[in-house]
């Protein structure tokens, strides 16, 4: 398959890749532009350790083509945090020890900045909706909750 030309913002830098159009998302940014924040889990867009946000918004990388992703803004883990000072959500990750091993939290981080972009102060339900299809292996779900509900209240402190 011949390759094309792709130019998108990468957490606020354009790249420019030449790639095959149907290859993953997720393996550009990691293969090509080497930001290894973003895991490989599943493959299939089942288990989120892959979750970038485009334009804003939740996308498993490894389910998304890079042609998607021509034009657009991502940001990815790598992103977040504003030279050595940690995003909300990061820093509330880290205070509550919302990880074990750590290879989903990259993935649970992003799905939570786009939650708060989204709902600033989400209800229960809204939290488990959101984080539905996030997945961890080492069973670290009432750390991660008790991480997300700290992070609203960082979160609002940040944005207020």
């Amino acid at each position: 398959m011949a390759s094309e030309t792709f130019n998108f913002q990468v957490n606020g830098k354009a790249v420019t890749v030449t790639s095959e159009r149907d290859r993953s998302l997720l393996e550009v940014l990691r293969e090509e532009l080497k930001l290894t924040g973003t895991k490989y889990g599943c493959g299939e867009g089942a288990c989120g350790a892959c979750t970038v946000l485009i334009d804003g918004a939740k996308t498993l990388s490894c389910s998304t083509i890079v042609a998607e992703a021509d034009g657009k803004s991502i940001t990815t883990i790598e992103g977040l945090a504003k030279g050595e000072v940690l995003h909300p959500v990061q820093q509330a990750f880290l205070e509550c020890e919302g990880f074990q091993c750590g290879y989903c939290t990259a993935g649970m981080i992003m799905g939570t900045v786009a939650l708060l972009a989204k709902s600033p102060n989400p209800a229960g339900s809204e939290i488990e909706q959101a984080m539905n299809g996030h997945l961890c292996r080492c069973c670290s779900y009432p750390n991660i909750l008790r991480s997300i509900r700290r992070a609203i209240e960082l979160y609002a402190q940040w944005k207020g």
